[in-house]
C-alpha cells in the first residue's frame, strides 16, 4: 500500500507541476519576489496545481508512515514519466523519441528496483548530531548550485534550481518520518520538535525554487532533475542515518541499485532531450505583467 501512495503522491506532484507552469507562463510572471508570488496567487491555474502539490503532500506523508524512505522517495521519479503527457496535452509541450525512451527506462529501473530492493529494517529519526553534519552538507551544496544557477540561462538555469529543489524536498521528506512519530505522541510535542520547523523551512524553500525552474518554461528539465535529486538525498539520508538496509541476497541488493540507477539515467535523458533541442518551452505567449498594488 505504500508503494501504491507513493506512485499517487507522484501524480499528485506532476499535476502540479504542470499546471503552476501553466499558471506562470499564461500570467507572464516570474515567482522571483514574494510580489511576484502575489501575482500567481491570482491565477487558476496556479492556484490548482498547488492544491494538487498539497494533496501530493499528504499522500506522501501517509506512505511514509508506513514505509522505508530507501523504497517510497525512489518511486517519486514516475513523477518526470506523468508528466511528459501532462505538458504535451496542458502546455503543448514537445514529446520526442527520445522523451518517450527516457520515460521506457524509468519505469523498467524502478520496477527491478521494487521487486528487488525491499528495505526490512532502519530506524525512523537519528541522532542530532549526525543530523547537523548532514544538514550542513545540503545547505552548503544547495549555496554552490544556486550561485551556479544565477549564472546560467535556459534549460540549464531550469535543472540548477530544479536540482536544489530536488534536494531540499528530500530532505524535507527524511523530516517527515520523525515528524510524524512525534506527531503520535501528541501536537504539543511537534511544535516542541526542531524536525517539524526544519521539515516545513526545507518545504517551503523548495517549493520556491521548484516555482523558479517551472518558470523558464522547461517542464521535462525542471521534473526530471527534482525528481531525481530528491530520491537520491533520501536514500543517501535513509542509508547513513536511519540505518535502512535491504536484508536480500546480495545479487538482490545489486540489482534493485541497478535499477534504480537505470531510472535516473532515463530521468536523465528525459532533461538532456529537452536541451538538446536548443530552445525553451514556452508555447504559451506570456501576457503582460500586470503591477501588483
Amino acid at each position: 500500500m505504500a508503494e501504491v501512495l507513493a506512485l499517487v503522491a507522484a501524480f499528485m506532484f506532476a499535476v502540479a507541476a504542470t499546471f503552476q507552469q501553466k499558471g506562470a507562463l499564461t500570467s507572464g510572471v516570474t515567482p522571483d519576489s514574494l510580489r511576484s508570488f502575489a501575482a500567481l496567487l491570482r491565477s487558476f491555474w496556479w492556484l490548482f496545481g498547488s492544491i494538487a502539490l498539497l494533496v501530493g503532500y499528504a499522500v506522501q506523508a501517509v506512505a511514509l508512515d508506513h514505509g522505508r524512505l530507501a523504497i517510497i522517495q525512489p518511486l517519486l521519479v514516475t513523477t518526470v514519466v506523468f508528466a511528459l503527457p501532462l505538458g504535451y496535452w496542458f502546455t503543448q509541450q514537445d514529446v520526442g523519441r527520445r522523451e518517450i525512451l527516457g520515460a521506457a527506462v524509468v519505469v523498467a529501473g524502478l520496477a527491478l528496483f521494487a521487486i528487488f530492493g525491499s528495505p526490512s529494517s532502519g530506524n525512523d529519526d537519528a541522532p542530532n548530531d549526525e543530523w547537523a553534519i548532514a544538514l550542513t552538507v545540503i545547505v552548503v551544496v544547495c549555496a554552490g548550485l544556486l550561485v551556479l544557477a544565477r549564472r546560467a540561462e535556459g534549460s540549464r538555469e531550469a535543472a540548477f534550481y530544479g536540482i536544489v529543489s530536488g534536494i531540499l524536498f528530500g530532505a524535507s521528506a527524511c523530516l517527515v518520518k520523525p515528524t510524524i512519530e512525534t506527531l503520535h505522541e501528541g501536537i504539543p510535542e511537534v511544535l516542541s520538535s526542531w524536525e517539524f520547523y526544519a521539515m516545513a523551512i526545507a518545504g517551503i524553500a523548495a517549493f520556491a525554487l521548484q516555482q523558479v525552474s517551472l518558470s523558464s518554461g522547461f517542464l521535462a528539465t525542471s521534473v526530471a532533475t527534482v525528481s531525481t535529486a530528491n530520491p537520491i538525498v533520501s536514500v543517501l539520508i535513509g542509508t547513513l542515518l536511519f540505518d535502512e538496509r535491504l536484508s536480500r541476497p546480495a545479487w538482490h541488493i545489486v540489482v534493485a541499485f541497478a535499477g534504480l540507477g537505470l531510472a535516473m539515467f532515463g530521468a536523465a535523458i528525459i532533461s538532456i532531450a529537452r536541451e538538446g533541442r536548443g530552445r525553451t518551452e514556452k508555447p504559451l505567449a506570456p501576457a503582460p505583467v500586470q503591477a501588483v498594488t
